[in-house]
């Protein structure tokens, strides 16, 4: 049996660490409210914003860049993950989810058409993944990352990101940009979701509109609030575009695409901080277990070593008669 030395430091030790991760769980829970509150009162814009670029798509005019499909040759990856650790499995859902990705597709292997896949990082674990994962890949590369947005992205920390994006889509040094990222459906459960931005298409903008609406909650009926019609069939609505539809639809698309930026990027927020909330309750909950098998095999061996003495006194006196 453990001497109750080493019983009373282990015990220690649990201790501090339980203080330490109930403080983390509440620092957690206090960011993880604030980072819900601004991702799902983006979603109503959001909404709005995904419903126009849908129906822009669907119009009989000369299209902007952007909403234009080429030839594939380059594809452009887009892992966001966090800064931190200590959020239980919440990067590696999206790891995972990538890799699912790159196996289904084979783009690897046998795309014969596929000439380079470049990757950008948002999060300081993304990109120790992708710089892990493809290092002794010749034809691929990461071609940047961004980190420390901060626990409540605001629209000016996303603004590089999204401006990185667009441009090079415009310069045709990409094809095809995906985005892989966390999506927040409730505070105990984060999904993992797969979004083709670049080139904008209806298709691609309707399964995203099915994949973020809430099952539940004050948003689950916001489609038909919104008169959000494009979900279930196509409806081209009628739109008077001055001075003139080129000009005003390359900014206003290359805004819309922005929005679609922004909010998958506070979603992932959402879901950082839900992850890494009920991480550190786990983390806090094993404590407290831990701490009460320690305490009884500390009394166990307290209580040995008190009979040890008293036969050893009993002993004693009866030698001594």
């Amino acid at each position: 049996m453990e001497s109750t030395q080493s019983l009373k430091k282990r015990l220690k030790s649990v201790a501090n660490i339980s203080k330490i991760t109930k403080a983390m769980e509440l620092v957690a829970a206090t960011k993880m409210r604030r980072a819900q509150e601004i991702a799902l009162a983006s979603r109503p814009y959001a909404f709005a914003a995904l419903d126009l670029l849908a129906n822009l798509t669907l119009l009989e005019i000369e299209r902007p860049e952007l909403l234009k499909k080429r030839k594939l040759k380059n594809i452009l990856y887009v892992l966001v993950a966090s800064d931190k650790g200590l959020a239980g499995a919440f990067n590696n859902s999206v790891f995972r989810k990538f890799e699912h990705y790159i196996q289904q597709e084979k783009h690897f292997n046998i795309s014969p058409n596929i000439k380079m896949f470049d990757f950008v990082a948002v999060g300081e674990k993304a990109f120790q993944y992708l710089s892990k994962k493809f290092s002794t890949m010749d034809q691929s590369m990461v071609l940047k990352k961004f980190t420390q947005a901060g626990d409540y992205t605001t629209p000016d920390q996303v603004e590089p990101l999204a401006d990185f994006l667009i441009e090079g889509y415009l310069k045709k040094q990409y094809d095809k940009v995906i985005v892989f990222s966390s999506h927040f459906k409730s505070a105990l459960k984060q999904e993992s979701l797969t979004r083709e931005i670049l080139p904008v298409d209806f298709e691609s903008i309707k399964n995203t509109i099915k994949e973020i609406i809430p099952e539940t909650g004050k948003f689950s009926e916001l489609i038909k609030e919104q008169n959000i019609s494009f979900v279930s069939e196509k409806k081209i609505k009628e739109y008077l575009i001055e001075p003139s539809p080129k000009i005003v639809l390359e900014n206003l698309t290359k805004h819309l695409v922005f929005m679609q930026i922004y909010h998958i990027i506070l979603e992932a927020n959402a879901a950082e901080h839900s992850a890494r909330r009920l991480a550190m309750k786990t983390a806090s909950d094993n404590a407290a277990d831990l701490s009460e098998n320690l305490n009884l095999e500390y009394n166990k061996s307290r209580q040995a070593g008190i009979t040890n003495q008293i036969i050893e006194i009993v002993a004693g006196s009866e030698s001594l008669n």
